[in-house]
């Protein structure tokens, strides 16, 4: 018996129409002024103006291979990391994200216990202490991988192999990662435990920054298209007792520490049942200049939904890149680390990402909540450095950060986690 035959022509002939459709209506929007790259790779010579000022390093992460694509401001070099895959990224990226989720839970055990059961809050402590030790054995050995799988051979191969010498200016890298490894600290890759003058570190050689995309530095790095309207002027959002979240202990001393350097008339303070939404909504469209002291929450399975914790809710990553803002500076004391694992990750989208997207030209975020002191402190040197006769200067941020994270990491060489969080994406 002969199996039946089925004629496949007409559903040859409507998937051949589709396409032919789907050309006709790309061709449509390329015709449009400013789409005329629309879903082509975009040409070499119009990301080259993104290293005018150093290297941009895309790391890319593949099945087949991974590679450094290391832009110049004259070529493109590509640098094979046979000792990175996309396993072991990924599987890397899972340990951090556990980890530091691990320690946040804990950090929340000894205020649930209460004092009225001492036995309680005494094993929630020692549950902390536990969680705390283990990551900063999982951060001490993240950071020795990320070296010898990625940092040092892009080093090696631009020929940056030391800090600067003779006075000259600190070179300045900028780290494009792709798909686990943008929520990996690329910046802190070393070996940080001793000084022992090989300078086996990036933060010894090198001023690191991130870009999300190798376009979005090249906007950034344009003057923007439209005169601010805004004043130079901060707006600081003060939410240190989120409903349902920890307590930050340092919001009141960094208020404190703006207002010391920024005056009354170049700055707005919405602080706990002020800090709505609508009020912070309205208040980012008439500033240049935003310092969020609050939680924040990161969703990898939904980016979007992540965001800002507010009195009254979230200021969700959606919201923020709903609009455009034209401005120049944005600071993200505290923020969760993201939720969710990352065995399907394509890229993720941080607040800092979706703060640089929305038209912050320099976004300091960090990469998990920080609740120490020194996170103040560190705050306090780099919006020192920042502002001169009450202005703040954002093009000074990269090199004020890593000047401060230098300085907190000589003094906690073996607890990473109190400087590794700090980021600068941006110009």
């Amino acid at each position: 018996m002969m199996p039946e035959q089925h004629d496949d022509a007409p559903l040859t002939d409507h998937r051949m129409a589709l396409a032919r459709e789907w050309d006709d209506l790309v061709e449509q929007v390329r015709a449009l002024e400013g789409f005329e790259d629309f879903l082509r790779p975009p040409p070499l010579e119009n990301l080259l103006p993104a290293a005018t000022n150093g290297p941009v390093v895309i790391v890319n992460v593949s099945q087949r291979r991974c590679d450094a694509l290391i832009l110049s401001a004259d070529e493109m070099t590509t640098r094979e990391l046979p000792d990175l895959t996309a396993a072991d990224a990924a599987a890397w990226t899972n340990r951090y994200l556990n980890t530091l989720r691990d320690v946040e839970r804990a950090a929340e055990r000894p205020a649930l216990a209460g004092p009225d059961d001492p036995m309680a809050l005494t094993q929630a402590r020692q549950h902390l202490a536990k969680t705390r030790r283990a990551a900063e054995v999982m951060l001490r050995e993240l950071l020795a991988w990320l070296w010898r799988a990625i940092t040092e051979p892009v080093l090696v191969q631009l020929g940056i192999l030391g800090p600067p010498t003779g006075g000259a200016a600190w070179p300045r890298l900028w780290w494009c990662p792709t798909g686990p490894l943008t929520l990996l600290p690329l910046h802190a890759a070393g070996h940080h435990d001793t000084d022992d003058g090989q300078h086996r570190t990036v933060i010894d050689r090198v001023v690191s920054s991130y870009t999300p995309t190798v376009r979005a530095l090249v906007e950034a790095r344009k003057p923007h298209a439209e005169e601010l309207a805004r004043a130079d002027s901060l707006l600081v959002v003060s939410q240190g007792d989120a409903p349902g979240q920890p307590r930050l202990p340092g919001v009141d001393r960094e208020v404190a520490m703006i207002e010391s350097l920024i005056p009354a008339a170049r700055r707005t303070v919405l602080a706990g049942a002020a800090a709505t939404l609508a009020a912070v909504q309205e208040e980012l469209t008439q500033h240049r200049w935003v310092h969020f002291s609050c939680h924040g929450t990161q969703d990898l399975a939904d980016p979007s939904e992540g965001g800002l914790l507010l009195r009254d809710g979230i200021l969700t990553i959606a919201d923020i890149t709903s609009r455009q803002y034209f401005a120049e500076f944005a600071c993200l004391s505290a923020c969760k680390t993201a939720t969710g694992g990352v065995s399907l990750l394509d890229e993720a989208i941080t607040l800092a990402a979706a703060l640089h997207y929305a038209g912050y030209r320099h976004v300091i975020g960090t990469l998990w909540s920080v609740y120490d002191s020194a996170a103040t402190d560190l705050f306090q040197t780099v919006y020192t450095a920042m502002a001169v006769d009450g202005r703040l200067h954002p093009q000074r941020s990269a090199i004020a950060l890593h000047q401060a994270t230098r300085a907190l990491r000589d003094t906690n060489r073996t607890r990473p986690s109190a400087w590794i969080p700090f980021t600068h994406t941006g110009p």
